[in-house]
């Protein structure tokens, strides 16, 4: 298990890039897609910090929005998706989302949990 990436709230995933680049170095982004599973417009930042950002745009994000708050998730890579989903669970977690395939990862399944620290995501390698 592994960081994967930060997801990070916007209204507007352009200007949110833009904000990011002031302060660090962008190496790559991809497309910005349209996740239908999520309901959310969605695109990939790599930087120099080796730290990837997850831009997420829509319905989905809107209330935290509005609340003024941009961090929305933490993201991590795993390799037995079902496995580590019935671990948190066990260990209180509570499932927001249950896995299936996401655009911006190549349909590579993600799930997304409810922890003491807040909500994450797993993505399976």
């Amino acid at each position: 298990m592994r960081v994967h990436h930060i997801g990070i709230a916007c209204s507007d995933i352009d200007e949110a890039i833009e904000e990011l680049s002031k302060f660090h170095t962008i190496l790559s982004r991809s497309e910005t897609v349209f996740d239908p599973e999520q309901n959310a417009s969605l695109c990939m930042v790599s930087t120099e910090l080796g730290l990837d950002f997850e831009f997420i745009s829509g319905e989905q994000v809107a209330r935290l929005l509005k609340k003024g708050v941009s961090y929305y998730h933490l993201c991590y890579e795993v390799e037995n998706l079902e496995a580590v989903i019935e671990k948190y669970i066990a260990d209180g977690a509570m499932l927001i989302s249950p896995a299936k395939p996401a655009v911006l990862f190549g349909g590579k399944r993600v799930a997304f949990l409810y922890v003491s620290y807040g909500l994450i995501e797993l993505v399976e390698q």
